[in-house]
């Protein structure tokens, strides 16, 4: 189970409201990550901290928690809130060259806390290919969205490749913070069950 789901309260409207609360919560998350913002000499997409935030927030939400807290982030950005890297918005930054890799958040956050729900959250190495998995499908969204605008060739070598070392920094710090969150959950859930 995930983090989320453990101590999501019984009670109907509660659990409504603490799930409207956690989107929202994770939208802000997603939204302040991609202030931590650098810009990669001859490439279209910046490195953010949004991918980290995107693969963990869906392991410790699941996976439809987790991709409605990137579909909140969008819609906000969409609206007009600076949300999106470098305080950008608006509709045309997400069609523009970047903007598969913001789609491709839902499915990575999706993806992520499917697995976490299935127990890919409590072992280190589980952890990583589950945030392994999760960069593949927003690498792939965000390259073939990008290959439009440069080139398939172009799209891998700006919008993939010059991020591979940190998307492995970010896999092991997950794959290091999940573990303990888990266990604690598993806690809690094993204590709830004996009262």
């Amino acid at each position: 189970m995930t983090l989320a789901q453990t101590l999501r309260p019984a009670h109907h409207v509660l659990a409504l409201l603490y799930d409207a609360v956690l989107i929202l919560g994770g939208s802000i998350l997603i939204a302040l990550s991609a202030q931590v913002s650098v810009l990669i000499p001859l490439s279209p997409v910046p490195v953010t901290g949004q991918t980290f935030a995107v693969l963990f927030l869906g392991a410790l939400l699941g996976s439809a928690r987790g991709a409605a807290a990137v579909l909140a982030y969008l819609a906000e950005g969409i609206a007009g809130m600076p949300v999106f890297a470098g305080g950008s918005w608006g509709i045309m930054h997400l069609l523009g060259p970047t903007g598969g890799y913001l789609v491709g958040f839902v499915g990575a956050a999706y993806l992520t806390g499917f697995l976490a729900e299935r127990g890919w959250n409590a072992k280190l190495y589980t952890v990583a290919l589950a945030m392994l998995l999760g960069n593949v499908v927003l690498h792939a969204v965000g390259a073939v969205w990008l290959a439009f605008s440069v080139g398939f060739r172009n799209a891998l070598a700006l919008g993939v490749l010059p991020f591979l070392v940190g998307d492995a920094l970010k896999v092991g710090l997950a794959s290091v913070l999940l573990p303990p969150i888990t266990a604690f959950t598993n806690r809690h859930q094993r204590a709830e069950k004996d009262r």
